[in-house]
């Protein structure tokens, strides 16, 4: 194995991260003395889709062998060893001289099924099949370990100290690619293994913008399958899944169109169909990945698609005709706990904005390097109209942007209020506003910061999904908006901060505790983003 390998095993605890190839659906995770075999599939719960409910290693008294090392290629129980057999298969076979029995017991079964094991005799399970012996068990951990080589290659080399963790990060990218079933053999990095089988399009974006630095084909793959299917109205879906799209609520539950019902929103009749789609940085994404993609042709296409994305959220998306675009639906913001929406939908917010804005400034220096002059303009004015509405939101008592439209705005001070800075454009007093409220303990200056909900607002909760938690790709965006609004030293200080809070968590958790910088309660591990930004950080942090 690869020396990185050996960086990411002392958190490979088959817990938080589990074992899996890339391209595999199959998770391997411990279970009391032994271990269990799922299948990650799309919107199911791992505990529907298992494989084989346990599998033990039995030494010659019939005791149980725990496990006693993971590595990425392998699973060690003291002489026996557990790797993968193609992507759909698992090779249980002997390391060391002595005899051994491997017991699985499977779903409904009254009775385990037991195969002897040892140095010439391996059980192969293959997907849909019960176990069966074979003899080359070398061979598939010759093959796993070459997988790993493969790919740690490809690891970003970063500063010492971030080195175990970027490789760890890097580990996560790779267990988490699948070929999405009726794609064309698709393969998209998805958020997790763990509930998230499929490609978000926020998530894309964001794993692309780390993918880049060590594997850019992997990376513009995540941006064709997120520009793949656009509307006739050039709206960009929610999900790319097995077999389809989520573009609309049509594909939701009815729960969730009764709860938008009950807040009262004015597009959530019962014979309506709401868009679902996510925040537009499109254009944010396609930059970074043709930092290190060279194919103007590719390029080319790629820009069309966003522009017609843009075109969608000012024609379809601004429902009230006043020039600023809403969310019409939770979903469609990435942050769908945000005490935001708790109120009546749809909602302007001033993260939208200013998305929308940096999307049109890149819109327009495209425009202009391909001799678009009229195009330019038209995209620079439009973002001025976009920000002159935002600064109507600006709230000068409290000091930051509000969500609502004037003067229904809300009093919610959320992590939306701080990323206008993003734009750049911000006057001078507003940015020392927004700065003086990231530097405050009483509001976003937590422990581990940045919590996503002001802790002096009566909805901020530690561990609660998006009122209050800290999300990396949150932070990778304030960084950026530190930068581009002349605070370079602030910028690099939450980068140092970020990566500092991810290593002291143990992994790149979907998101973390403000107080203690573990991970929160209900947050998935192993997650996309985090480690993709973890290792665009870090690549930042090491230049």
């Amino acid at each position: 194995m690869s020396g990185l390998g050996d960086l990411v095993a002392p958190y490979l605890d088959l817990v938080t991260a589990p074992f899996s190839l890339p391209g595999s659906r199959l998770l391997v995770l411990r279970d009391g003395e032994g271990v269990t075999v799922r299948r990650a599939e799309y919107e199911r719960s791992l505990d529907d889709c298992i494989e084989v409910q346990k599998i033990r290693i039995l030494d010659g008294s019939g005791e149980a062998v725990p496990v006693s090392a993971v590595f990425p290629d392998r699973i060690e129980f003291d002489g026996v060893s557990l790797t993968f057999a193609g992507t759909d298969g698992v090779s249980i076979g002997a390391t060391s001289a002595g005899s051994w029995v491997a017991d699985f017991v499977y779903p409904g079964a009254t009775e385990s099924t037991r195969l002897p094991v040892d140095t010439t005799r391996s059980v192969l399970i293959a997907e849909g099949e019960r176990p069966r012996p074979v003899s080359e068990h070398a061979h598939h951990l010759a093959s796993v370990a070459a997988v790993w080589n493969s790919w740690f290659d490809r690891c970003p080399r970063v500063r010492h100290d971030l080195q175990p963790m970027a490789a760890f990060c890097w580990w996560v990218l790779g267990i988490n690619t699948v070929t999405l079933v009726g794609h064309q053999d698709a393969r998209a990095v998805v958020p997790s293994k763990i509930g998230y089988v499929g490609l978000w399009q926020w998530d894309a974006y964001f794993i692309a913008a780390g993918l880049r630095h060590g594997d850019p084909e992997l990376a513009r793959e995540q941006l064709d399958i997120a520009f793949r299917f656009p509307t006739a109205t050039g709206q960009l879906p929610d999900v790319v899944h097995d077999g389809g799209v989520l573009a609309s609520s049509d594909d939701l539950p009815q729960s969730d169109r009764d709860k938008l019902l009950r807040d009262g929103s004015s597009i959530a009749r019962p014979d309506a169909v709401i868009p679902l789609t996510k925040p537009p940085l499109a254009a944010w994404a396609l930059r970074r990945v043709l930092e290190f993609v060279d194919d103007a042709e590719w390029a080319a296409a790629a820009w069309e698609t966003v522009a017609r994305s843009q075109e969608w959220w000012f024609a379809h998306s601004d429902l009230d005709g006043d020039g600023m675009p809403e969310y019409g639906h939770p979903y469609s913001s990435g942050l769908d706990d945000s005490p935001i929406f708790d109120h009546a939908l749809p909602i302007p917010s001033p993260d939208l904005a200013a998305y929308l804005i940096v999307q049109d400034d890149l819109l327009a220096e495209r425009a202009s390097a391909t001799g678009d002059s009229a195009g330019a303009v038209r995209y620079r004015e439009r973002a001025a109209r976009t920000l002159a509405l935002l600064e109507a939101s600006w709230d000068q008592k409290g000091g930051y942007y509000r969500a609502g439209s004037p003067p229904h705005l809300l009093e919610e001070y959320a992590v939306v209020s701080l990323l206008p800075l993003l734009t750049g454009r911000l006057t001078p007093e507003r940015v020392e506003q927004i700065v003086a409220a990231l530097e405050d303990p009483a509001l976003f200056a937590t422990p581990y910061s940045v919590p996503t909900v002001a802790r002096s607002d009566a909805r901020f909760s530690a561990d609660t999904m998006w009122r209050g938690p800290v999300w990396i790709n949150v932070n990778a965006m304030l960084v950026e908006g530190l930068q581009k609004s002349g605070h370079p030293e602030r910028a690099r200080e939450l980068a140092e901060r970020t990566v500092q809070m991810v290593i002291h968590g143990r992994g790149p958790h979907e998101y973390y505790n403000p107080f203690t910088g573990e991970k929160a309660l209900r947050a998935t591990t192993a997650f996309g983003w985090s480690a993709a930004l973890f290792i665009d950080l870090a690549v930042g942090l090491s230049a």
